[in-house]
């Protein structure tokens, strides 16, 4: 969780760089959008660097059930 606090924060700082250095508002939104991109991409994959097995043990279990003789 300190790693995606970290990224978080590093995002707002960019962001506030962005807002304080640049003047044109079509390239600021531009920047700024593709750093809410990152920032969401973070957010969604925290779980699966959080429980790197969770997932696997998951896709194991689903394997073994359609592999089953009915």
């Amino acid at each position: 969780m300190k790693r995606l606090a970290a990224a978080m924060i590093a995002y707002a700082v960019l962001a506030m760089l962005t807002m304080a250095t640049i003047s044109d508002h079509r390239v600021r939104g531009i920047t700024l959008a593709i750093l809410a991109m990152f920032a969401v991409k973070s957010w969604v994959r925290r779980k699966d660097v959080m429980h790197p097995d969770d997932e696997h043990e998951a896709e194991k279990s689903v394997v073994e059930r359609v592999s089953e003789p009915m």
